[in-house]
Order: C-alpha cells, then structure tokens, then sequence
C-alpha cells in the first residue's frame, strides 16, 4: 500500500499517491471520485508506469481551496503536482494524463495548454458538452454554493448521509449493483463537509469549464499528441448499432446508444483513437480494469 504524501499548490494540500516505475501516468477521476477509486488499475500499471493518482481539492484527503473550478486552474493543478513528486521514470518530464468523466475537460486542456509535457491522453468515459457555454450570474451562482455547502455543515448532512450517497453513485454507477470502494475510505472521506462543498462547486460550474475547454480547442491546437477516448458501454457487445435498441437505459440514466455517439464524436474531434469498455458502468476503472489499463499505457506507445 502507498502511503499518502502532500504536495503543496497555491499554498493549499493536495493529497498524492505514487507509486510504480518508469514513464509516468497521473490519474484524475470524476466528480467526487477520490484515488482509491484507481485501486484496481494501478497494480496493472505499477510494473510499467510511475502512477500519479491525486485528489482534487476538497475532495478525499485533499485541502479545499476557495473560488470555482476553471479548466486552466485544473490543468495548472495537474502541472503543479508532476512539479512537486519527482520520479526518476521521465527523464523529458512528459506524462500520460488520464482523466475520468469531468476530469476529462481538465486532462484535455493540460494537454493543450503543456504540450511539451503531455506524452499521451486518455479520457474514460468524458465529459463532453461540444456546445456549451458559461451559464448566466456566476456571483449568484457562487453565493448560492457556498449557501447550501453552510446550510448542510450546521445541519450535519455529509456527516449523516455522505457516505450513503457515495455508496448508492457507486451501485448505480457499476455493473455489480455495489459500490466496491473500501468501505473505511469512504466513511473517511464522504462524512466531511469539503467533500459535499467541493461536490457542489464542480457540478455548478461544469457548463463553465465546458465552454472555457471548447474555447481553448480554438487556439491551443493538440497537435500530435497520441489520445485515446475508451467509451463505457453497459451492452455486452458494446456495439452502439446494436445497443439500446428498445429504449433501455443503463442504470445511470442515460441511453447507452446516444453516450456511445457522443463518446465517438469526441473522438472525431480530438483525432483521437475510439474505444468501447463492454460491459461497463461509467465507473469503468472497477468493472473493466483491464482495458484501462491498456489504453493508459497504450496512448504513449
């Protein structure tokens, strides 16, 4: 087991494990997702790769840092931590970045905005929101976050019910109808209030960081880099021609044939290779641990 180190960003902690060898691959996983949430990958990738998991602010052992979440903040985020854990496996200094779900957006734009130190991209299961664009009062956006985050610290709720809900995400977020976090970790991590305030923040500002990723596709060109997008799909044969067909959803709510095109535009529009993990949740890091893996250490030769 890694043990936990810090690394300081802006003055705020940011919780780090690394471990492994040779070229490195930080790993940043969705909204409200914490590093143990890698565990199933990284023992796949230890043998070959230096694994850089972290967590965002606010969320599992990391520090909260006020103000909204911006795609260059985030990017600016993953750069900071590659400065502060030094590993003896990239000696150009370039990384894998893997983002899951809404750490796709930051992933993305530090490959756009750090080029040099971009080796590969991975995005599983992205946020993709072509057409976004940043939502109206972004003041009353912020007081109405901080207002509810207060209201559920005096009232006790990450306390109470944050845990459950990590859990009940988890069962509808996998194929085996559980969440398959450490239990312990999670009781550690969802009770705090930064975790439910961090939670809030990124959600509120996601069509931000959407339209602020769209508008920096038109002037920071990826260029070369090698990209993969790996699509979950709950249908067996992960063919979206095929899934679907009746109008099912997956557990999550969402229509496997649409997310499946949607996840294949994205590929179209980064020039990025496509690939489907079937059959899969969108917390596709536990039900096809696997296939991660091998796009991860795919995506940079």
């Amino acid at each position: 087991m890694t043990a936990p180190r810090f690394v300081r960003v802006d003055g705020r902690a940011v919780h780090v494990r690394v471990s492994g060898r040779g070229p490195v691959a930080v790993l940043s996983g969705g909204l409200g997702c914490c590093w143990f949430d890698w565990d199933p990958v990284v023992p796949l990738l230890e043998p070959h790769r230096t694994v850089i998991r972290f967590d965002r602010p606010g969320f599992g052992l990391s520090e909260a840092v006020p103000g909204a979440p911006t795609a260059r903040g985030e990017a600016a985020r993953i750069a900071a931590v590659l400065d502060g854990v030094p590993t003896a496996g990239a000696a150009d200094g370039a990384a894998t970045v893997v983002g899951h779900s809404i750490a796709a957006f930051h992933v993305e734009a530090f490959a756009r905005l750090y080029p040099a130190r971009t080796a590969g991209l991975v995005l599983l299961d992205g946020s993709t929101e072509p057409a976004a664009r940043p939502a109206r009062a972004p003041a009353l956006r912020g007081l109405t976050v901080r207002s509810l985050g207060a209201l559920a610290t005096a009232t006790a709720v990450p306390y109470l019910f944050g845990p459950a809900a990590r859990r009940l995400v988890g069962a509808a977020t996998t194929l085996g109808h559980r969440d398959p976090a450490p239990a312990d970790a999670v009781r550690r991590c969802y009770r705090t209030s930064r975790s439910l305030r961090a939670a809030l923040a990124e959600n509120t500002y996601y069509p931000d960081v959407a339209a602020e990723l769209n508008a920096l596709r038109r002037t920071a060109p990826l260029g070369g880099t090698p990209a993969i997008v790996l699509a979950a799909s709950t249908s067996r044969t992960g063919r979206s021609d095929q899934a679907d067909q009746d109008g099912r959803t997956s557990r999550s709510g969402r229509s496997d044939r649409a997310w499946l095109e949607r996840q294949r535009e994205l590929a179209a529009r980064l020039g990025a290779e496509f690939r489907i993990a079937a059959p899969a949740g969108h917390l596709l890091m536990y039900d096809r641990p696997a296939e991660v893996a091998a796009a991860i250490l795919d995506a940079a030769g």
